[in-house]
């Protein structure tokens, strides 16, 4: 629909200014309020937990009660704004449009689509259609704190460990899905232009996928939360949260050249040219915002290494949220993901920044990006209730929501449980089968699908999409968010472990058992980036790390003396995570310096590590205890 705004001579009176003013401020003291309440619940959560009511669940009721109280306490909109008029020289849908209405020029901006049929008594309402925002506010503001903090505050050592089958469900499970969901959806759009529910041209085959790329994006949020609170088992942890943060970016890119793939002919028919360039859009993307994000990162550790910004929190802390922001916007600019660009640059910052900055910019940063991700977070999960009542274009079609719900368990299905066999054929620690079903359960969607469906909504099937995503997330929140304890109590998984004691068990285990496994081949890859990472890129980019002088050659003694930060010949024996090597047993690692020291603690360690409890048992000593029922 076209809505107008002044152009020409003002048409709009200091009252009108006034009433919008007004309009947008209450628009913002309600999400101000659906926050409050919000925070509120997830501090009463945290003394009396509710069985089946995760705090996002929580967020999207209250969203979805204020979305229910503004459709229908406001009152219908002037009859003439749903008068359809008709512009018989007007063969395009132009961005911008200029009309002449009564001797008075005015500019009209393009909005969306709109089905006659799907019209309401208050369709063009100001405050329905303010409280829905513009959906670059979802990727330029409330999205990039998200995954930069998933990248910042990644576990590495855990995450190394399972690199293999972390990169396998994310990027090959990712795209079965997509298949999958787009193939099945497909079999129910045909059977619906058969009922006649849809006309020919609605939705094609590319349409399906890209729908099938976008609902692929799992947002596990809930799930992750209570595992964090239950301290369950490391491993799923690892392999739900690290699946998570690479699947957003895979699907996010996904999506993109799936909706550049433009057949030349027919755009029913498979075109092998438009699919390889599909492809090669996809790899050039995927890698250029890689570069950019890591380029950005690299950027900050020598800006942080060689001024003295560290004697100035406050400045450092201010150069560091900048820059990072930076790697967001240049790769949006650039025609890259910004997404990706910025999830690279967190775990590039986390791994060479942080070891530059000072103890109090250490604390701010991590707070910085902790409270952008709880607040964006919060707000979205409230936002997207909210959305189910004022988006004034909803199109619920039964069949297209029963075939999506089908397509993304079976697609899941598809994604966990052969890629986990063919995984278990090389891990030498296997993924069990109730670790499986667990991460079959996992398939939440959330964010990452919600923005991506948002972000289009122009047309009959992007608005159809966008409906049925909706579903989705809040099916998915609330009943698998909700079954989560219960479902760790059925599938008998451990909880109350501590995982630095896990990681110092195994890490004995793998010293004393398999010394000779560290020289297997199959891990040759990621020892040769670990010794180049350990003696050239930390020593470059940080003050950790052995002296330059000691791993360059002899001929580039005064680059390495320039380069080289005065603190790495006092700390470089201080700890840190380029002591740890990776052997074949899915990138296990072990101690390489304390080999002997860690062999020799086996004894003493093994009587004091606490017994691994299944869900339903205390937690470690110290820590408070959260009830499952």
């Amino acid at each position: 629909m076209q809505t107008p705004s002044p152009g020409g001579q003002s048409s709009v009176g200091v009252r009108d200014v006034r009433e919008s003013h007004r309009r947008e401020s209450v628009q913002l003291l309600v999400f101000n309020f659906l926050l409050i309440v919000t925070i509120l619940t997830i501090w009463l959560f945290k003394h009396r937990r509710v069985r089946f009511l995760h705090e996002t669940g929580g967020a999207m009721f209250y969203g979805l009660l204020m979305g229910l109280i503004l459709r229908y306490t406001i009152p219908p909109t002037d009859p003439a704004n749903r008068v359809v008029h008709s512009c018989s020289s007007v063969t395009t849908s132009p961005v911008t449009l200029l009309l002449n209405v009564t001797d008075r020029l005015c500019e009209y901006e393009y909005k969306r689509d709109i089905d006659e049929d799907n019209l309401n008594d208050r369709q063009g309402n100001e405050i329905l259609r303010k409280v829905t925002f513009d959906s670059d506010i979802f990727f330029n503001v409330l999205l990039p704190p998200i995954i930069f903090y998933a990248g910042y505050s990644l576990k590495k050592r855990q995450f190394f460990r399972n690199l293999g089958s972390i990169l396998t469900y994310a990027f090959i499970g990712t795209v079965v899905s997509c298949i999958v969901i787009g193939g099945i959806m497909y079999g129910f759009v045909t059977a619906m232009m058969k009922l006649g529910q849809l006309e020919e041209d609605d939705f094609y085959f590319t349409d399906c996928l890209f729908f099938g790329a976008m609902i692929s994006a799992t947002d596990p949020v809930t799930i992750l939360a209570i595992f964090h609170e239950l301290y369950v088992d490391t491993s799923l942890y690892t392999l739900l949260f690290g699946e998570s943060v690479l699947n957003d970016a895979v699907a996010i890119v996904l999506t993109y050249s799936i909706s550049i793939y433009s057949p030349k002919e027919n755009p029913h028919m498979f075109d092998v040219a438009a699919f390889f360039k599909s492809v090669g859009n996809f790899l050039w993307i995927f890698t250029g915002s890689f570069a950019m994000g890591s380029l950005y990162g690299v950027v900050t550790a020598l800006l942080t290494k060689f001024t003295k910004l560290c004697e100035f929190p406050m400045l450092e802390t201010g150069i560091f949220f900048l820059l990072s922001w930076s790697a967001f916007l240049s790769a949006e600019a650039s025609g890259l993901t910004g997404i990706v660009a910025v999830l690279f640059c967190g775990i590039t910052q986390a791994h060479y920044t942080y070891n530059n900055l000072s103890d109090e910019a250490k604390i701010r940063t991590k707070q910085l990006f902790e409270f952008m991700n709880f607040m964006a977070e919060n707000f979205i999960f409230c936002y997207m209730g909210v959305a189910l009542f004022t988006y004034q274009n909803h199109i619920f079609n039964a069949l297209f929501i029963i075939g999506a719900f089908i397509a993304i368990f079976v697609a899941r299905a598809c994604n966990i449980y052969p890629l986990s066999f063919l995984l278990n054929l090389g891990r030498k620690q296997k993924i069990p089968w109730n670790f499986q079903h667990m991460m079959m359960f996992s398939g939440l969607r959330g964010a990452i699908a919600f923005a991506l469906a948002i972000r289009d909504t122009d047309s009959k099937p992007k608005q159809m999409m966008f409906t049925t995503t909706l579903l989705i997330v809040f099916f998915t929140v609330w009943v698998f968010g909700g079954g989560t304890t219960q479902m760790l109590t059925w599938l008998q998984i451990r909880v109350g472990v501590n995982p630095d004691d896990e990681l110092n068990m195994e890490t004995v285990h793998v010293i004393a058992d398999s010394t000779n496994d560290t020289k297997t081949e199959s891990a040759w890859l990621f020892r040769m980036w670990y010794n180049f990472d350990h003696k050239y890129l930390k020593p470059v980019l940080t003050h950790a790390g052995p002296p330059l002088t000691s791993t360059l050659p002899t001929w580039c003694g005064p680059l390495a003396r320039l380069l080289t930060s005065p603190q790495a010949y006092q700390d470089h024996q201080k700890e840190d995570d380029t002591q740890y090597i990776i052997n074949n047993d899915e990138l296990s690692v072990n101690f390489e310096d304390r080999a002997g020291a860690a062999v020799s603690s086996d004894g003493a360690r093994g009587k004091d590590v606490q017994h691994h409890r299944t869900a339903g048992t205390e937690l470690p000593t110290g820590q408070a205890p959260t009830p499952l029922n």
